[in-house]
C-alpha cells in the first residue's frame, strides 16, 4: 500500500514537471502565408484562365489572360505612325529626289549659256558705241541683260547646293524628334498589350482564384493569389518571461497534429511589442499577461508540408 502511494506521488510530481516544461518550451500557433496577388493594371473581360485552385505553378506559367482588341489595334497604330514618322526623317536628311536635281543642273547650265551670250554682246555694243555706230542705250540693255544672267546663275547654284543638302537643321532636328516621340508610343502601346496577359513572378500554390472566365476585371483587381513555399511561416505567441531568451535564427521545432515528427525551422522575427499592453503600468500580474509575436519559417520542402491556418505547437530550443 506504501509502494502503491508513493508511485502515485512520484507519477503526479513527473506530470507536473512535463507540464512545467511544455508550458516553457511548448507555445501554440498557427501557419501563415503571404500571398502574391498577380493583377493586370488595365482593365477588361477575363478571356482566359490557365490555372485552377490547388495546382502547382512554375515562375513564367501563363496564369490568366483579358481582351486585348483595343490594345492591339493601338500597337499597329503605334507601329505605322512610327514607320511613316522614319520615312519623313529619312527624306529630310536626303534631300530632294535625283530628278529635281537634275531639273536644277539643267536650269544652272541655260543660265550659263544665256551669260555667254550676254557677255559676247555687252562687248560688241561696247565696240559699236566707240565707233558711233550703235546708240548707248543699247550698251546700257546690254549690260542690263548679262549682269541679269550672273544673277541667275548665282540663285540656281545656291538653289543646287540647298537641294543636295536636304532639308534645314531644325527641320531635321523635328523630324528625328518625332520619331523618338513615335518610338515611345509604340513602347507604351506594346506593354500595354503585354499587360493583359499575366504570367507567374514566382512558382507556388495557386491558392485561389477570384474570378470567373467571361468576367470583367477592374484595373488592378486581383484575379489570382499565389503562395511560394518561401512565404509560408509559423507564428506563435510567447510570454513575456521567455521571448527573452528567444533570438533571431534560433532552432525550432514545430508540431503538427497527425505528423509523426516534428518540422524543423528557425526564427525569422521577434515583435518588439507586446500583444497585449495593461494600462498605466506593468505589475507583475500584467506582465504574466503579456506575449509577443515569434515568426519562423522553413526550408521549401519542409514549407509544403503546412497549410495556412492549420493549429501548431511550436518548441524552441
Amino acid at each position: 500500500m506504501k509502494r502503491a502511494r508513493l508511485l502515485l506521488i512520484v507519477g503526479a510530481v513527473c506530470t507536473l514537471a512535463g507540464c512545467g516544461r511544455e508550458a516553457t518550451n511548448h507555445v501554440q500557433g498557427y501557419v501563415e502565408g503571404e500571398f502574391v496577388y498577380v493583377a493586370s493594371p488595365l482593365a477588361g473581360q477575363l478571356e482566359v484562365l490557365a490555372v485552377e485552385r490547388g495546382a502547382q505553378v512554375k515562375k513564367g506559367d501563363l496564369l490568366f489572360a483579358l481582351e486585348c482588341g483595343a490594345e492591339t489595334a493601338q500597337r499597329d497604330e503605334a507601329a505605322r505612325r512610327l514607320a511613316q514618322a522614319k520615312a519623313q526623317l529619312a527624306d529630310a536628311q536626303r534631300g530632294q529626289r535625283p530628278t529635281e536635281i537634275q531639273a536644277l543642273e539643267a536650269q544652272l547650265e541655260q543660265a550659263k549659256a544665256a551669260d555667254a551670250l550676254a557677255e559676247k554682246e555687252f562687248d560688241r555694243q561696247e565696240k559699236l558705241v566707240r565707233t558711233g555706230a550703235s546708240a548707248p542705250q543699247e550698251l546700257d540693255r546690254a549690260r542690263a541683260t548679262r549682269d541679269q544672267d550672273r544673277k541667275r546663275i548665282a540663285q540656281l547654284e545656291a538653289d543646287l547646293k540647298t537641294a543636295r543638302l536636304g532639308s534645314r537643321e531644325d527641320q531635321i532636328a523635328a523630324a528625328a524628334a518625332a520619331v523618338r516621340a513615335q518610338e515611345a508610343a509604340l513602347a507604351y502601346a506594346e506593354w500595354a498589350l503585354a499587360q493583359k496577359q499575366q504570367f507567374a513572378p514566382v512558382s507556388g500554390l495557386v491558392f485561389d482564384t477570384l474570378y470567373r472566365q467571361g468576367e470583367w476585371i477592374a484595373a488592378g483587381r486581383p484575379v489570382v493569389a499565389l503562395l511560394p513555399p518561401e512565404n509560408v511561416k509559423v507564428r506563435a505567441f510567447v510570454p513575456e518571461a521567455r521571448v527573452g531568451g528567444i533570438r533571431y535564427g534560433e532552432a525550432v521545432r514545430v508540431f503538427v497534429d497527425g505528423a509523426a515528427e516534428p518540422l524543423a525551422g528557425k526564427v525569422s522575427f521577434v515583435s518588439p511589442r507586446a500583444e497585449y499592453t495593461p494600462p498605466v503600468i506593468y505589475s507583475r500580474e500584467s506582465r504574466q499577461k503579456l506575449v509577443f509575436m515569434v515568426e519562423a519559417v522553413f526550408d521549401v520542402a519542409t514549407a509544403a508540408k503546412l497549410h495556412p491556418g492549420q493549429p501548431v505547437d511550436v518548441e524552441f530550443e
